[in-house]
């Protein structure tokens, strides 16, 4: 199931960095961990879905990015955003 826009704009408040931010790291690897882990529902029913597999190995790669772009930003940031969505580093 998708994202409600209320569920979206909760994860934006949650992870903004101020008021009205919706393009930081951190709201951009929020948004992408939560429609990951949609994903990773719908595939426990739908084994053989493998044309939103490939939409599931481009997000977690865009995050990857996103991820180390702020790692060799600010390493304080990246650990505490690793350590609130629970990621494996």
């Amino acid at each position: 199931m998708s994202m409600t826009k209320a569920q979206k704009q909760a994860l934006i408040t949650q992870h903004a960095r101020e008021k009205g931010d919706t393009g930081s790291p951190e709201v951009q690897v929020a948004i992408l961990t939560r429609r990951i882990n949609d994903l990773m529902d719908h595939f426990s029913k739908n084994k053989k879905d493998h044309h939103s597999r490939r939409g599931l190995l481009m997000m977690v790669s865009n995050r990857r990015g996103l991820l180390a772009y702020l790692k060799k930003k600010d390493v304080a940031r990246y650990e505490a955003l690793i350590a609130e969505l629970g990621l494996r580093k």
